[in-house]
């Protein structure tokens, strides 16, 4: 099996039962695994909610290091739609020209640096500050603060000792709490201040609220582009003639985008709580018990996807859910979907080939099953194109 390979460890239990179970801090979670009841129970808002205590929906649970509600994301309809009203426009920013000039500057010096090296590992050379670079356009403030970000490593709640470190998140906490504060002392045109100014339920946003869109904004994307720009470079690596069918093929490049995202689920799952005694796949779901969206297995669901367990860079059909489903889509899609739109297009303009020297897989370990989500280390040589 290729080192960029990431199995599907769900198909079993997706085919036989179509959910799985987890232990997780006390409070276990029920795991959604077919792509037709993923979809729809997260289109249910009203029986699985994201609404909860903060930090309960996500999986692992959040609850023992933050307090603060992530905004939008753990609210319901009609409350999400208000709030995130407040953020597209934003967020779509990466759809403008200048946006997209300086992040294909930026992935460009990238690569021309680690074009000049023997040697480079990617996940804390090269996607981390890619990543964190990047989050300076999105979040509109200099170039320079993202040093602070690439410090942090790879993981803002987790740390080599605890998969959730409190005291590492309050790293985050405590930034963001002072980023707020000179916002509000010196306005600016940074994302900081736009929420500051922006009013929902008919009064200002609070600084609390402002903190936990920041959180989300952080740490949400963060974790996710670090493994898709990690498994694409590992994937090209292995695939060279998927690399040249790009740069033959250019006009294929945003398919292949989707089929990347697709194929690797940066994000396995994420949670939900129930409002009510329910069923998933015939099987009983208690009220005030979780549940868990699991976007890896529907992603490879072989009643929905031809050949779901290869990378076809030009699948035509392809209802993927990398970002999410329904009202709670992923806010930042389209700024990841363009960092990995650039690196492509940077990638076939100035690599020939890269070669893998190493690797160390990460695998997350959800009751039984073990799902390989990237790499904790991936050493490679970029090779120039002459």
């Amino acid at each position: 099996m290729k080192k960029s390979a990431l199995p599907d460890p769900f198909e079993k239990a997706r085919l036989e039962k179509g959910f799985g179970e987890v232990e997780d801090q006390e409070d276990p979670v029920i795991m959604v695994l077919r792509h037709k009841d993923v979809r729809k129970c997260a289109h249910n808002w009203k029986t699985f909610q994201s609404g909860a205590a903060p930090g309960r929906i996500v999986v692992p649970s959040e609850v023992n290091i933050r307090d603060t509600r992530q905004i939008p994301f753990e609210l319901d309809p009609p409350l999400h739609r208000e709030y995130r009203d407040l953020m597209e426009d934003w967020f779509r920013r990466p759809l403008q020209a200048p946006y997209q000039a300086q992040l294909s500057a930026q992935i460009s010096a990238a690569i021309e640096e680690v074009l000049t090296k023997d040697s480079v590992e990617v996940v804390g050379d090269f996607s981390l500050p890619l990543q964190s670079r990047a989050l300076t356009l999105l979040l509109n403030i200099p170039f320079e603060e993202a040093e602070k970000w690439i410090a942090w490593g790879t993981h803002v709640f987790r740390s080599e000792e605890s998969a959730l470190d409190g005291d590492k998140a309050n790293i985050l906490y405590d930034y963001i709490d002072q980023e707020i504060d000179k916002a509000i002392e010196h306005p600016g045109e940074d994302l900081y201040s736009v929420l500051l100014a922006s009013e929902a339920q008919g009064r200002k946003l609070t600084k609390e609220e402002v903190k936990g869109t920041m959180i989300l904004t952080f740490a949400g994307g963060r974790d996710t582009v670090i493994n898709a720009v990690t498994n694409s470079i590992a994937y090209f690596a292995e695939h060279p003639e998927s690399l040249n069918r790009l740069r033959s093929e250019p006009e294929i490049i945003a398919r292949a985008v989707e089929e990347l995202i697709r194929y690797f689920a940066p994000l396995t799952h994420m949670g939900r709580v129930a409002t009510e005694d329910a069923q998933v796949c015939e099987h009983a779901v208690k009220a005030d018990s979780r549940i868990s969206l699991c976007w890896a297995s529907a992603n490879r669901d072989a009643a929905v996807f031809e050949n779901p367990n290869e990378v076809v860079l030009d699948r035509k059909i392809n209802p993927h859910l990398g970002f999410g489903f329904s009202h709670h889509k992923c806010l930042g899609a389209t700024h990841a979907r363009q960092i990995l739109k650039t690196l492509l297009h940077v990638l076939i303009e100035k690599v020939e080939s890269i070669d893998i020297q190493d690797s160390v897989e990460n695998i997350e370990n959800w009751g039984e099953f073990n799902r390989k989500v990237g790499f904790d280390q991936l050493q490679v040589k970029f090779n120039a194109l002459k």
